[in-house]
């Protein structure tokens, strides 16, 4: 049977990549009858994996069969295969069992009026690294009620994707020359509305494929704060628009109050203007830039500029200290135009009108003396703002002004008098009393809801890592716990996730995994 393999040039910028993807993407189903993927001896960093090939004129079913094992021969390929899967189309989404082997494929086409053909047979294997061998590393299902049993989890901390199982389907290959050990930093790893993979590395951001090929990445040039670098962190998100929203810092000069005494601040960070003769300090602002697909700068937020105006000035004590105004995550509406941006340090989320980046209001609490304060004492240290379908705004609420309570859920409903009133909440379990004592949540924490209003949770420290699934009557779904081995202690220690992430719709599982069909297979 004759097979008209895809082959796509190598294009010397990321634009014209894009522009080719788009338009695979648009006529993938004509696509895949020519091209057959995996592509022969290719090598995988997933098993979760989508088979393509060449129709037949009258077949109208076809059955994948799949062997363990390198086979050149259709007698021992036959004793050695473990799963057969069907389908009326010529492109199938199927599993192999394990990381670091060899498979061998083969289609057997049928058809009412046509006799019985088999492909010739195919072959790939699935690469492994320590990370993905369960005796280094697991996810260990705690609680399992059987909901979202097709989910697909994605955890930074492992720069992985796992089924509810608690099974590695999916990890991030080396990028941008890196080697596996560099890339132990991932964070904020997840699926985009355009079928591809977003993470931060190192604070770099980067946008990927399923075949892990790096689509786009975060300019570094310093045009936003004029520093060699825009220090990006905590939250990348692309939009549905195609541009890129991303969380940076900048460092700018700072005048000191009067009252501030000289001789404490004579320090590194700390300049002293003999013309005005006034002291100045770099102080950490956040920034939200927003970019289109070739790096351009389409938008951008300063918390310094709400700063200036606000009442987070009296948050300066006599010595001059502030309290650093970087923010932890955002949720951008693109329908109502607004954005919800976070603020750990001073328990603060603002609403930030778009695209005038005016604040339209501010939860929190409040520095005035005599101020209104707005949601005060309803979040303290929080992460992970977002909006709900409802319309409420929730969060991870890592509630820090109570010592001996746990991180908390919270959703609130917005008044027409602009403030918050408190509709849900869940305090977090931890069934270990002992631990719970000793545990300090500062960092990390997310919160996704999901189709039938139930909580996705990430909840880690360096000594507590739990993902887990609530529903609004409040009983814990699904739950699991990210391990590594300790060798020198011989024990299970936690691997801590900064933010975790769910798939649950099966058409955005496919969209993920076609989106990368575009690559040349090796």
């Amino acid at each position: 049977m004759p097979v008209c393999a895809l082959y796509l040039p190598e294009f010397s910028t990321l634009v014209m990549y894009k522009f080719i993807a788009a338009l695979t993407l648009l006529f993938l189903p004509h696509l895949l009858r020519a091209q057959v993927l995996p592509g022969e001896n290719s090598k995988l960093h997933y098993r979760l994996i989508g088979f393509s090939f060449p129709v037949s004129t009258g077949c109208n079913h076809y059955r994948l069969e799949v062997a363990l094992g390198s086979y050149h021969a259709a007698d021992s390929f036959v004793k050695n295969v473990f799963a057969t899967y069907t389908g009326n189309k010529n492109s199938i989404i199927a599993e192999v069992p394990y990381f670091g082997n060899d498979y061998t494929w083969r289609v057997i086409y049928t058809g009412k009026n046509v006799a019985e053909t088999k492909s010739e047979l195919h072959h790939f294997s699935t690469s492994m690294i320590p990370d993905m061998d369960t005796n280094n590393t697991r996810v260990r299902i705690t609680k399992n009620r059987g909901i979202y049993k097709n989910a697909l989890v994605c955890l930074d901390g492992n720069r992985a994707i796992y089924d509810m199982s608690g099974h590695p389907v999916w990890y991030l290959p080396v990028i941008d020359g890196m080697s596996n050990e560099q890339l132990r930093d991932v964070r904020d790893m997840k699926l985009t509305s355009q079928g591809t993979i977003t993470f931060l590395l190192n604070n770099v951001g980067y946008e990927i494929n399923y075949d892990g090929v790096v689509l786009w990445k975060t300019p570094d040039n310093g045009t936003v704060n004029r520093d060699k670098h825009e220090y990006y962190h905590h939250e990348l998100t692309r939009l549905k628009n195609g541009h890129y929203m991303i969380l940076g810092n900048e460092y700018p000069l700072w005048k000191l109050p009067s009252n501030a005494d000289s001789n404490v601040l004579l320090d590194t960070h700390t300049i002293y203007d003999t013309v005005k003769k006034a002291f100045s300090r770099n102080v950490e602002f956040g920034t939200i830039i927003e970019y289109d697909e070739k790096d351009n700068v389409v938008w951008l937020w300063k918390s310094s500029k709400y700063f200036e105006g606000s009442d987070l000035k009296d948050s300066i004590n006599a010595l001059g200290k502030f309290k650093d105004m970087h923010e932890n995550s955002f949720c951008f509406d693109e329908e109502k135009k607004e954005l919800l941006v976070s603020f750990r340090n001073i328990s603060r989320i603002l609403k930030v009108r778009y695209p005038d980046g005016q604040v339209a209001v501010t939860y929190g609490h409040c520095y005035s003396p005599g101020g209104k304060e707005q949601g005060s004492n309803l979040f303290c240290n929080q992460h992970s703002v977002k909006r709900s379908k409802q319309g409420y705004i929730y969060l991870f609420d890592n509630n820090c002004c109570n010592k001996e309570e746990t991180p908390k859920i919270v959703m609130m409903k917005e008044s027409r008098d602009g403030n918050l009133e408190k509709k849900w909440e869940y305090s977090c379990e931890i069934e270990d009393f002992t631990l719970k004592r000793h545990l300090q949540f500062r960092s990390g924490g997310n919160v996704i809801e999901l189709p039938d209003k139930s909580i996705f949770t990430s909840l880690a420290t360096d000594l507590y890592s739990n993902i887990f699934i609530v529903s609004k009557g409040k009983k814990v779904k699904w739950s699991a716990m990210p391990e590594k081995w300790n060798q020198v202690e011989s024990k299970w220690e936690p691997v801590f996730q900064y933010r975790a992430s769910i798939i649950t719709d099966q058409k955005d599982k496919e969209h993920l995994i076609w989106n990368g069909a575009i690559k040349n297979q090796d």
